[in-house]
């Protein structure tokens, strides 16, 4: 059983506005095929969507992905935007959520290790498709320990969320 208490594997969500479309379903692909994780959830936008929803705008893929994680419907989300910036900082005005743009190995690692983020965004302007496509892997290989020595700060943060 995983740290999220799914014995099949990760639910992930995978969503982009349309600066990301791109690689949401590059990687959106990948999962598909990862064994470890039991179900991947699109929320768009896709190509195929209606011009309107095709241009819904950052804010409500982050957000939406962060109230799906709290509300338990999804263990994890990998968002793009066009830096990532954008759907990081709407999935973190959702309560209990941990979202991070990273682009580099050491960084989505430590996102889960000493975070126990929830959320890993990047952007389709700013990092190539082959290491977007590596870092979504990695992520989903890692697990945050409770026991570890980070997880006192990260309860500072959730502590301070009950306030």
């Amino acid at each position: 059983m995983n740290k999220e208490g799914h014995s099949m594997g990760l639910r992930v969500i995978v969503g982009a506005d349309e600066a990301g479309v791109d690689y949401k379903d590059r990687v959106l692909a990948d999962l598909r095929e990862d064994p470890r994780i039991s179900e991947v959830i699109d929320i768009g936008v896709n190509l195929s969507d209606a011009p309107d929803a095709f241009t819904r705008p950052y804010p409500y893929v982050g957000i939406t992905a962060g109230e799906m994680i709290r509300d338990g419907a999804a263990d994890r989300a990998i968002l793009f935007c066009g830096t990532g910036i954008g759907v990081a900082i709407a999935a973190n005005k959702v309560e209990g959520i941990r979202a991070t743009a990273a682009h580099d190995s050491f960084s989505v690692e430590r996102s889960i290790l000493s975070n126990d983020c929830q959320v890993l965004t990047m952007g389709q302007r700013v990092v190539g498709i082959e290491l977007a496509r590596r870092l979504a892997k990695e992520w989903i290989g890692y697990t945050f320990d409770p026991a570890s020595a980070s997880a006192g700060k990260v309860k500072v943060l959730t502590d301070f969320e009950a306030c």
